[in-house]
């Protein structure tokens, strides 16, 4: 690091479990983050002041005016633009030595195939059920950490997927694939503005945990949140040794 990179983040190299250390190993990280809207905003912002090297933004979306009630990355003046554009001169805007590729496109499994192993972690903050399992499954495939975050209404979740370690369960373990559900959008259902950036601060904290090899993560919990009540709750997950994604019987037959 330089005498610049020094002090703009000296009040993480100040923390023991970080250091100069730690810092550096975020500055060489590399976070893929598959959406760029309402958790994508503050887990953009917050990799790219923090020091995370090189950030990857994948969205196909553009900058809406119902957006800007709660994706804090994009302003007014970018209405229209590709939201992985205004979040990249979002980031810049706070750290212009942050590495940003943006890529408007759809998460399919040939870019996910692309770009998941050159990743340190990858931060799903899409809000579709198809794109979150396609993600997982990338994850899974090529061994690297996934810190999974949805919000909806007043209702949030996180929880970190890590394939490396045996007995962490993957977002197929937590939510199959095949089980019947109502997918809800925020367009019809509504969500309130502050839950997506609690969720996405946490999803931002967790994956600079896994970039700066921080203990304490995630990795076999659920945790859920309700913003009009103000509480947590966490829930225990194993893996699932009969997941069709990561359990025992398919890495065997992959």
């Amino acid at each position: 690091m330089d005498d610049h990179q020094l002090l703009r983040y000296s009040r993480h190299i100040l923390l023991d479990e970080i250091g100069i250390e730690g810092q550096e190993a975020l500055l060489r990280a590399h976070a893929l983050v598959v959406g760029a809207g309402g958790l994508g905003s503050p887990v953009a912002l917050y990799l790219g002041s923090a020091g995370l090297g090189r950030i990857t933004l994948v969205d196909d979306d553009t900058v809406d005016l119902t957006n800007l009630q709660r994706q804090i990355a994009h302003t007014l003046d970018r209405e229209g633009q590709p939201k992985v554009e205004s979040a990249r001169h979002g980031i810049h805007a706070i750290n212009p030595q942050a590495d940003v590729r943006a890529l408007r496109a759809r998460a399919d499994a040939a870019l996910l195939d692309e770009w998941v192993p050159q990743a340190t972690v990858v931060i799903d903050c899409s809000d579709n059920y198809a794109t979150r399992h396609a993600v997982n499954a990338a994850c899974v495939r090529h061994r690297v950490p996934l810190v999974a975050g949805a919000a909806i209404r007043f209702d949030g979740q996180i929880t970190v997927c890590d394939s490396r370690d045996a007995a962490s369960p993957c977002y197929a373990c937590i939510f199959p694939p095949d089980a019947a559900f109502e997918e809800t959008r925020c367009a019809t259902l509504g969500v309130f503005a502050p839950l997506v950036g609690v969720i996405g601060s946490m999803q931002a904290a967790e994956a600079l945990k896994i970039a700066a090899g921080l203990p304490g993560g995630l990795q076999g919990r659920l945790m859920l949140f309700n913003a009009l009540s103000s509480e947590w709750t966490t829930l225990t997950v194993p893996r699932d040794p009969l997941c069709p994604v990561c359990g025992t019987q398919h890495r065997e037959t992959a």
